[in-house]
């Protein structure tokens, strides 16, 4: 039986052979065969398209498929040469041209060059390209100062952007640039997400439903060749299911797990993975309506939730509380200078009562997991808890992480009055620039689901995207945390270590600072 067949009629089976009775496991029926590796991800994914998904549970199956023109260089956020093999960029900041990488050819057969880097941001920023509506793209902000993408000969490119703009080369390493192949977009239309096609180390073989998604090595890849056959990535939304599952073997990777449950993986036969990076945990507030409308009502919530406890107590440490929008992993962004709201219920109180809004009535989505949400549930609780004990009545609503997301990212307006939110982020312009400036509502095409509004930060924003001196960009940046921990247009609650777990039978593994899962270098014994 080839690999191809077995994983696609008996893996599954195999890998699923787990149940969970009472909280207890039984062992697994069977395992999958040395060179099969299967890592459990905590949701189905939304398509398998870079250009058309935004979350990071997505990102970990794209960058092993995909490849961009630069990437980040391995334990770090610094960027290096991917598809392109080098680039110059014109004095004035605004013209940037790539030398690609000769001999690579898309999974399909097609080769790669600089028509198929033009057809990949064409068809995400021109509303003209006939491919235009294979999204949409909710982070083609990530390339919005691109004017013009030209090729200059077959395996040159170059790029004319609208101004300088400092996080280019980085967004180019983050999945939203990664490059698929025209021919297959053009084969497949709007169906492309569910049959990708790039260039890198694995190859697509098969996607089942809310069971799995199976990819293969690609052995004509251009470069150093992926140590296992095939990598299935199981979506496995109960945080508790992945533990049973990968303490039983029926899975041999598991991402983001619960920080109740690190403490089962510290004996043999297990190896834990920690890494910081650039995350932040909040609480999204409905500023356009409602009681979040009201900035003191928004402080009062900051100085209500007991995020020390949460950390503490919930998270068991793994995170620390946050001060603001800007993670610490920023360093050279970070303004230090910043203390997180104290936990003051008396304080929040006495706001509420300036604001007359005690006895408010607010509606909290929560979701059952995500991409860098952690513990969800018993943090939504917690919270709902805090508030509820300065006097605000507070009702949750439950939803999967893609059906939440449904809900969330067209903006909270007429449905809820806040929402939990995590992002992992590549630089410091990003979470703010898509999350926190006024062109940035959702009927913008942005993430700034709660209509937070200033124009000062809009100004700072857009000033630090184009400055070409880091340390002014610095100064810009920790200005805006300032003047948006002040606004508090979030509640503003952990920044996180992430982690992960392997089996024995694992080598190689090492998790990265973008949050990303490279699992080429990965060995299955």
């Amino acid at each position: 039986m080839t690999l191809l067949s077995w994983t696609r009629r008996g893996l599954l089976a195999a890998a699923g052979a787990v149940f969970v009775a009472g909280g207890l496991t039984a062992p697994a029926t069977a395992q999958a065969p040395p060179g099969v590796l299967i890592v459990g991800q905590i949701a189905e994914p939304k398509s398998l398209d870079p250009a058309a998904v935004t979350a990071v549970n997505d990102f970990r199956i794209l960058v092993n498929v995909y490849e961009g023109l630069t990437r980040y260089k391995s334990g770090t956020l610094e960027v290096e040469p991917a598809l392109a093999t080098s680039w110059t960029i014109s004095e004035d900041g605004t013209e940037y041209t790539f030398t690609l990488r000769d001999g690579v050819t898309f999974h399909d057969g097609t080769p790669f060059n600089a028509e198929a880097v033009k057809f990949n941001f064409d068809r995400m920023l021109d509303e003209n390209h006939p491919f235009h509506d294979t999204g949409p793209f909710p982070l083609s902000f990530f390339f919005g100062a691109v004017e013009e993408t030209e090729v200059v000969d077959d395996m040159t490119v170059k790029f004319t952007l609208n101004a300088p703009y400092a996080p280019f080369l980085s967004n180019l390493a983050y999945p939203t640039g990664l490059i698929v192949s025209p021919a297959a977009v053009t084969a497949d239309g709007k169906d492309f997400g569910r049959n990708p096609v790039g260039t890198g180390p694995f190859e697509f073989a098969e996607w089942r439903s809310n069971e799995a998604v199976v990819v293969e090595r690609n052995d004509a890849y251009w470069g150093e060749k992926a140590g296992t056959e095939a990598v299935v990535f199981r979506p496995i939304t109960d945080a508790n299911t992945r533990v049973a599952e990968m303490l039983a073997g029926g899975i041999d990777l598991m991402v983001e797990v619960p920080p109740t449950s690190l403490g089962q993986f510290s004996g043999d036969g297990f190896s834990v993975a920690e890494q910081a990076g650039p995350h932040v945990w909040f609480l999204i507030l409905n500023a356009k309506e409602g009681p979040f409308a009201d900035k003191r009502v928004r402080q009062a919530a900051n100085y209500a939730i007991n995020k020390e406890a949460i950390v503490n107590d919930v998270l068991e440490g793994t995170a620390t509380v946050a001060a603001g929008p800007t993670p610490p992993a920023f360093a050279w962004a970070y303004n230090e200078s910043l203390d997180p709201y104290p936990y003051d219920p008396e304080k929040a109180k006495a706001l509420l009562a300036e604001a007359g809004a005690e006895g408010a009535e607010l509606t909290f989505f929560v979701t059952e997991g995500g991409s860098g949400m952690l513990d969800p549930i018993p943090m939504g609780t917690a919270i709902q808890a805090d508030l509820q004990a300065v006097g605000l009545d507070v009702t949750i609503e439950t939803y999967e992480w893609n059906t939440f997301l449904g809900e969330v990212n067209p903006g909270l307006e007429g449905k809820a009055d806040m929402a939990e939110m995590a992002w992992m982020t590549n630089d410091p312009d990003t979470l703010p620039y898509l999350a926190l400036r006024s062109e940035a509502w959702p009927d913008n095409g942005g993430f700034n689901s709660g209509y937070y509004a200033n124009p000062k930060v809009d100004e700072l924003l857009e000033a630090a995207r184009t400055a070409t001196d880091q340390d002014e960009r610095a100064r810009l940046y920790r200005e805006m945390q300032t003047i948006v921990q002040e606004d508090a247009p979030w509640v503003f609650v952990a920044n996180w270590k992430q982690n992960a777990v392997t089996s024995d039978r694992v080598e190689n593994f090492g998790l990265e600072p973008s949050f990303l899962l490279h699992l080429k270098n990965v060995v299955k014994n």
